[in-house]
């Protein structure tokens, strides 16, 4: 043990920041030793206040303070995702009020700061520390309740209407299911992990009705959210109209009623009371805590034992109520304006956008086309919202990543209008590879090419795409009448290189030999299937592999730039796959046989030998290939991107690629 107390900075000087150092200085654990705010006299009259050391008259002068070990970020909502990425890029450990952003996609950006610098992080949902909310918790899971059925859990008050004020603002993220509703869903959360022996349980639905008001923001809302095993939760929040602030929990053997759920007695004696069948109510203590004192100490402790999340509140815990906060406030159909599909979006830090210098990207060129062209993909076609489509390919982008996958089909075009918008707020369009796709079955002929294109363009705000791909072939149509359309898109610029996805090899030598003799420009990119795992069926009609040995010799021999979708095949090295599951019908058609088996056992042997996962030995085959391949990938979140790219610092010899898919 140590003697030595967590030295905290505060961001911010609200009401919450001096609730903060004013209770913290009681625990044996934890000092505040300076304050930062954006002007020193607010700075002066903090730290005079909380009798403060060090004030600062900026953010970042509190971060270049080198007496500070952790900071406790008070700012408002929106301000939180560039204040905690800017502390642990400066090496503090982060406590920031909830909620940690205002929709998951940010919050996810933060949690990979955390994990690049290595630096401790927890959102601030203070009540989860204390003892009593331990209590409950331990009730549910002792079975005081029998079989949990259903959660009632209340956070509202009635703020005076100031529509300049941040509880109404737009622009500062008021509302209440930011400001107080992320309590009860993560209260609910927290006993339907605890009814079933789990930390928390995510919902597998949320419904909700509620009043948007005229700022915008949510005044009042009530949800649903409904839990695998039966559990049901009734949620509900506002800021314009107020409630019994309570949590009730109903079981098959009675229910537990708790009358102060939030702040749990506040350092003051408090209690729950246990109603059962045929029995008394019963009135359980739990030990007083000053709240965030304890919050304080949850931390100290975490870091003390050399953790970078605190098990009060995981990372996985926040991401999961930020899903259902972002859920809920899509259920009423409230979105800020700074998440609409038209904002120009600024990036976490307000920071222009820039490849980092540890980032592991390799590159390699096409030909017909100036620009390097990365080797690995991004597929512009699981970003939900325009938050979440910044937070993926600025990540994707400062890892070196250059080159985007479109379709005019993706998401009905809400694919290509997300990148378009993205490269707008962003003024990188010259700087990035855009493959477009256009062409897809029953529209596969060279008047949709045209009209798609066109189309495609005004979707992605720019004047061409850098390669494009016929998204399927139609054998019907002699293969000169798609060579022309394409080759006239290319010589009006519209095109730079072009080539087919999902084409046989036949068909391909076939354009290219009509091309060669009609002064035409040539394919000279393909998009077919490859993965270390044998494809022996395509999960859609009209797809193609090119896994046969014969396709194999075609693609040495011609070294055409090829482009493999599901090149990680549909996470058959993640885990995923296993003899016995068959529950992904989609996986085991194509996938499952004794010798991709043999080769995921081969993948794991590798991966254990050099320090990476199975789907790191998975890519590097693929970049090990004597011809130009350059995988496609399609993370939902930034975390799925980082524990790709170890694949492209894998090394391989010409051995361990044989021995990789031997027989």
């Amino acid at each position: 043990m140590t003697d030595h107390k967590l030295r905290w900075g505060i961001i911010g000087t609200g009401n919450i920041a001096s609730r903060f150092a004013s209770q913290v200085p009681t625990s044996p654990t934890n000092e505040v030793v300076a304050v930062g705010s954006r002007s020193l006299d607010s700075a002066n009259a903090f730290a005079d206040k909380w009798d403060i050391a060090n004030r600062h008259g900026s953010y970042d002068d509190l971060l270049a303070d080198e007496g500070v070990e952790a900071v406790y970020i008070a700012t408002p909502h929106p301000m939180h995702v560039e204040w905690a990425i800017k502390a642990a890029e400066a090496g503090k450990h982060v406590l920031c009020e909830k909620p940690l952003a205002i929709n998951r996609a940010w919050a996810e950006a933060m949690i990979e700061a955390a994990v690049r610098n290595d630096v401790f992080l927890m959102e601030a949902y203070m009540y989860r520390c204390l003892p009593q909310t331990k209590l409950i918790t331990q009730l549910v899971r002792d079975g005081e309740l029998g079989t949990v059925h259903q959660i009632q859990a209340t956070f509202a008050f009635a703020a005076g209407y100031r529509p300049e004020s941040r509880i109404f603002a737009d622009d500062l993220a008021g509302g209440g299911i930011l400001d107080v509703g992320g309590y009860p869903v993560s209260m609910a959360r927290l006993i339907a992990g605890a009814a079933t022996g789990q930390p928390f349980q995510d919902p597998a639905a949320v419904t909700a009705v509620g009043t948007v008001g005229e700022t915008g923001v949510d005044e009042w809302t009530v949800a649903t959210l409904f839990f695998d095993g039966g559990v049901t939760a009734q949620v509900s929040t506002g800021v314009r109209l107020g409630d019994k602030n309570q949590v009730r929990i109903y079981g098959s053997k009675g229910y537990l009623q708790v009358d102060d759920p939030w702040f749990g007695g506040d350092g003051k004696p408090t209690h729950v009371t246990l109603h059962k069948v045929g029995e008394e109510a019963r009135e359980i203590s739990a030990e007083p805590a000053l709240i965030y004192t304890a919050e304080a100490e949850a931390v100290q402790a975490a870091i003390a034992s050399g953790a970078k999340e605190a098990p009060e509140m995981t990372w996985a815990d926040t991401l999961g109520n930020l899903t259902v906060q972002d859920q809920w406030r899509a259920a009423i159909g409230q979105q800020y304006a700074s998440e609409r599909d038209d904002a120009i979006i600024p990036t976490a830090t307000g920071r222009p956008l820039t490849r980092r210098d540890d980032a592991p990207m390799t590159y390699g060129t096409v030909p017909g086309l100036d620009k390097q062209v990365s080797r690995l993909v991004m597929g512009v076609d699981n970003q939900q919202t325009l938050p979440h489509a910044a937070v993926v390919f600025d990540d994707f982008v400062e890892r070196g990543g250059t080159t985007f996958d479109t379709a005019y089909i993706y998401g009905g075009g809400r694919g290509e209008k997300l990148l378009g918008q993205w490269m707008t707020s962003r003024g990188n369009r010259d700087d990035v590879v855009v493959i477009g796709k256009g062409a897809h079955t029953p529209h596969c002929d060279p008047e949709s090419i045209t009209r798609q294109l066109d189309e495609s363009l005004e979707r992605l705000q720019t004047d061409h795409v850098d390669l494009y791909l016929m998204h399927r072939d139609n054998e019907e149509i002699p293969v000169g009448e798609f060579v022309d359309v394409l080759d006239e898109h290319f010589k009006a610029g519209r095109i730079k290189a072009y080539g087919g996805s999902n084409w046989s090899l036949s068909r391909f030598d076939e354009a290219n030999a009509y091309a060669e003799a009609n002064s035409k420009q040539p394919f000279t990119l393909l998009s077919n299937h490859l993965s270390l795992a044998r494809a022996y069926d395509v999960p859609w009609a009209g797809c193609r592999h090119v896994s046969d040995d014969e396709s194999q010799a075609w693609l040495r021999e011609r070294q055409v730039a090829l482009f493999p979708w599901s090149s990680q095949a549909r996470g058959f090295f993640t885990g995923r796959a296993k003899p016995e599951d068959t529950s992904d019908q989609e996986l085991v058609r194509c996938f499952y046989s004794d010798e991709n088996f043999r080769r995921l056992d081969r993948a794991r042997e590798l991966a254990a030998a050099k320090g990476v996962e199975p789907t790191a030995i998975a890519l590097a085959w693929l970049l090990h290939q004597p011809y130009p391949v350059f995988p496609l990938i399609g993370p939902r979140h930034v975390s799925e991107t980082r524990t790709s790219l170890p694949g492209l610092s894998v090394s391989l010899t010409d051995e361990e690629v044989a021995y990789l898919t031997a027989s």
